[in-house]
């Protein structure tokens, strides 16, 4: 099945618990349309660049999944239609990277990778 990674951002007015249960809920999509969640993250609240809906700041959440593409149209459909979430953004990859995403990584650590000019 094809490999995909999805980022939601979610209303910042929901507390923590309400955006990771967002996140269960479209795993659960997922799950009941043959795919699966290979790992999900939940990045916190965040700044944005500029305001959505009149927000300035939403709760961030990833998802790495296996599905095929219909589980993936219901969930972006459902994800569309829902109120807490105000974007979503669902790429096609070849493979999946090991270990936590660049977000979840110590600043160290990323440092290490790629020198500051």
């Amino acid at each position: 099945m094809p490999l995909y990674e999805h980022v939601m951002i979610a209303r910042q007015d929901l507390s923590n618990t309400q955006a990771e249960s967002l996140i269960e809920h479209f795993s659960t999509v997922l799950a009941d349309n043959g795919g699966k969640v290979v790992d999900n993250e939940y990045w916190g609240v965040k700044t944005m660049a500029y305001k959505i809906n009149k927000n300035r700041k939403g709760h961030y959440a990833y998802l790495r999944s296996d599905a095929p593409a219909p589980a993936v149209q219901e969930m972006e459909r459902l994800m569309r239609l829902h109120d807490d979430v105000m974007r979503i953004l669902t790429i096609k990859v070849d493979a999946h990277d090991e270990g936590p995403s660049i977000q979840m990584q110590k600043r160290d650590e990323r440092d290490s990778r790629r020198e500051r000019r």
